[in-house]
């Protein structure tokens, strides 16, 4: 193009000259135009005009001549569907706005904008468009009508420059930009979150905490406390789910009126309930939001609680203590309270075990008509630890037939209290343990305390007779007797100015053998027995059949009992002692030492806990090993098991209703005196323990009762032979397989 037009760019395509002209040059020809005057605008489109010309160079009409070319154009814009120029035609240009004055079409008004070109003919707007990219046909300047050229019509229009794309953002450069920011934003919550918790006053930070804690409610999760079981796994005492009802004092509108309809339903007296839901502060400060209404209600109870939608008032999942036999071993296992904790037997005792741990729920609670958890509010939950379950050595069964035997006989004899004891004498295991009178478990509260006592590991009395089997025993074991020894008795003895006698009116010079002293109770025959063997031996093998110290069982409250020291025997002392008064023992420290002559001579521990088994894992952990020592060789024990047989089998001795078909019995009555507060009562002790089979025992049983009249042999032995019977039956234990030793003597 700039060889045909003389090596310069034609000026009918100023578009390209404006392309290459450096921007300034452009922006200042534009501002020249701009400031053109009026007449010369006007005079230079009057010329056009006059010479036929329209404002674009051509001919005739206001739609002006054609070329061929010009109309080849034209036919290629036109719509297909219609056959028909597009109304709107595109030129590229630089976005201006130019006026043409035209006396016969009026004032044409040209927009022209880069691509696009609006003309106004005769007052209505016509656009007109090109193809994206054609280039401009004439120039955008003022131009001379003269200098005007139409585009030759065998001429191609020359292809246009496309524009260069817009750039595109820098993509590092808004990363960078991003880091920056991201950086400053945890750079001021850090600096914000040291600003709360170390340069914040402490007055600020308490603020803080206030309005926290009114908003927080803790709810404490109860620990399913665990089971009481007997030998086999039955179960004695357990749980069952319940509610518990409870308060927040601070939404509890009329405390009265609330505590009115609540008495009746949970049994708990309306100033108690008044009391509860009276607004306090807790201990580490802030209001109370929770406080224990009642525990252990039944779920009904709790569901018509719910249904009174009163505010403030809600319950939840607890726990109630059950115990299944209601009176069965309840001297044993005791109860519990309100708050689960055990108050009396194994149930206190073995409390911490039992209990477990509980658990603790904190969470935000909105106020008034938001009474409710703050969904995604502060919430930690502790889960409880269940407790453990304690496993005892009693038998279900045979604890029944006991407990049965005992009533039925010590109400017979109008006894004030009573009890009993089987002992496993292998293990050491107690397999049932009585007493009387008794309670019904479930409703403690309901009798005295004297009522849920358990006499066999409580009651203080001194064993009368029954320690004259120690007594013996000790002289055999130190050789100072033999079986075949004889000891005159008769009369009476006066020791530290107290008389000793026989209950049997012997005559003065009779010779007892041991076998008799043991059937007829002789005092005499013992005292003199117990002089020979001395008092400091005595204390000696007092202490070695287990008396003066606790069992440690497992009861708790367990009576150690009392030994007189040999330092403080007085002249009667050597009288009473041997005879087992002033001594005091309970029946379950009397059962185990003679479950020591019953084991060949070994003594050990009783005790009632089995195992333990674990509430998370259902582990089993047995027990220690109960504590052995050796009191008596085994054929001293033996000869001594031989001699008390008498008791039972001689004609006219003091323990023919403890017999037991088919069975050997050995054993030995007693009368003592009941402790109380330190002061002996007016009542008898009368008492019977023995074992069977005497031969090869396998159970030793004891049982006293504490009767206005009687003796022990009067009123424990046709108890004891009852027991007895049951537990042999019970293990299948056989009959005695020998006989009896004989005893004829004369009454």
């Amino acid at each position: 193009m700039q060889v045909l037009d003389g090596g310069r760019p034609a000026r009918g395509d100023r578009r390209r000259d404006e392309d290459t002209e450096p921007p300034p040059q452009r922006r200042s020809r534009a501002r020249s135009e701009e400031t053109e005057p009026e007449p010369r605008r006007r005079t230079t489109a009057a010329k056009a005009e006059g010479r036929g010309r329209t404002v674009d160079g051509r001919k005739g009409t206001a739609e002006g001549r054609r070329g061929p070319a010009e109309d080849g154009e034209r036919q290629q814009r036109r719509t297909p569907e219609r056959g028909r120029s597009q109304p709107t035609r595109t030129t590229a240009g630089a976005g201006r706005t130019r006026a043409t004055a035209n006396p016969r079409r009026g004032t044409q008004a040209r927009s022209e904008t880069r691509g696009v070109r609006s003309e106004t003919r005769s007052g209505r707007p016509v656009a007109r468009t090109e193809r994206p990219g054609a280039r401009t046909e004439r120039s955008e300047s003022r131009l001379d009508p003269r200098t005007v050229r139409t585009r030759p019509a065998n001429r191609r229009p020359a292809p246009s420059v496309p524009a260069e794309p817009p750039k595109l953002a820098n993509s590092t450069r808004r990363l960078r930009l991003g880091t920056v920011l991201a950086l400053v934003l945890f750079v001021s919550i850090g600096v914000r979150l040291v600003v709360l918790q170390v340069m914040d006053s402490p007055a600020e930070a308490e603020s803080l905490l206030k309005q926290r804690e009114k908003r927080l409610t803790e709810l404490v999760l109860p620990a399913p406390r665990g089971s009481i079981l007997d030998r086999s796994g039955k179960v004695l005492a357990h749980s069952v789910e319940a509610r518990f009802v409870y308060a927040d004092p601070t939404l509890v509108v009329n405390p009265q009126q609330v505590a009115t309809q609540l008495s009746p339903l949970l049994g708990v007296p309306e100033s108690t309930l008044v009391q509860l839901m009276a607004k306090k502060k807790r201990p580490g400060g802030g209001e109370s939001r929770f406080e224990y209404l009642a525990r252990g209600v039944d779920i009904a109870v709790a569901n018509r609680i719910d249904k009174l939608d009163l505010p403030g008032i809600g319950s939840d999942r607890d726990e109630r203590r059950d115990v299944p036999g209601a009176d069965l071993a309840a001297n044993l296992i005791g109860f519990t309270g309100a708050d689960h904790t055990g108050l009396e037997g194994i149930e206190a005792r073995y409390n911490n075990l039992l209990r477990g741990t509980d658990g603790k729920k904190v969470y935000e609670r909105g106020q008034g008509k938001l009474n409710k958890e703050i969904p995604g509010g502060y919430n930690r939950e502790t889960p409880a630890a269940p407790g453990s379950s304690v496993q005892l050595t009693i038998d279900r069964d045979l604890q029944f037939e006991v407990q049965r035997y005992l009533s039925q006989y010590m109400e017979d004899v109008n006894a004030t209290v009573a009890g009993a004891v089987v002992i496993d004498i292998k293990t050491g295991e107690v397999l049932a343990q009585a007493s009387y009178p008794t309670y019904n478990a479930q409703k403690p509260f309901d009798y005295k305390w004297t009522e849920r006592d358990d006499a066999v590991s409580s009651v203080i009395t001194d064993p009368g007779s029954t320690h004259k089997a120690f007594t013996i025993g000790a002289a055999l074991q130190e050789g100072v007797i033999t079986p075949e020894t004889q000891i005159p008795v008769g009369g009476a003895l006066m020791l530290g100015g107290v008389p000793f006698t026989d209950t049997h009116n012997f005559a003065r010079g009779t010779k007892l053998t041991v076998a008799q002293i043991l059937a007829y109770s002789s005092n005499i025959g013992t005292i003199q027995i117990g002089q020979k063997l001395g008092k400091e031996k005595l204390y000696e093998y007092q202490q070695k059949f287990g008396l003066g110290r606790a069992t440690d069982e497992g009861m708790p409250g367990e009576s150690s009992g009392r030994l007189l020291e040999p330092s403080e025997w007085s002249g009667s002392a050597y009288g009473s002692v041997p005879i087992g008064h002033s001594v005091d023992a309970t029946l379950l420290q009397m059962a185990a030492g003679y479950a020591a002559i019953a084991n060949d001579g070994v003594y050990i521990q009783p005790h009632l806990i089995k195992a333990t088994v674990s509430g998370k894992d259902g582990k089993v952990t047995p027990t220690a090993p109960p504590e052995t020592h050796e009191v008596l060789s085994p054929g001293v024990a033996q000869e001594l098991r031989e001699m008390m047989e008498a008791v039972v089998d001689a004609k006219g001795a003091t323990g023919t209703k403890a017999k037991v078909d088919g069975y050997r019995i050995a054993g030995k009555t007693g009368t003592g005196k009941l402790l109380v507060d330190g002061q002996y009562t007016s009542h008898n002790a009368g008492s019977f323990i023995g074992m069977a089979p005497a031969e090869a025992p396998r159970f030793v049983i004891g049982v006293f009762a504490d009767v206005p009249n009687g003796t022990g042999g009067d009123v424990a032995a046709p108890a004891f032979s009852k027991m007895m019977s049951a537990a042999l039956l019970h293990y299948r234990v056989p009959p005695s397989g020998s006989p009896a030793p004989k005893f004829d003597w004369k009454d």
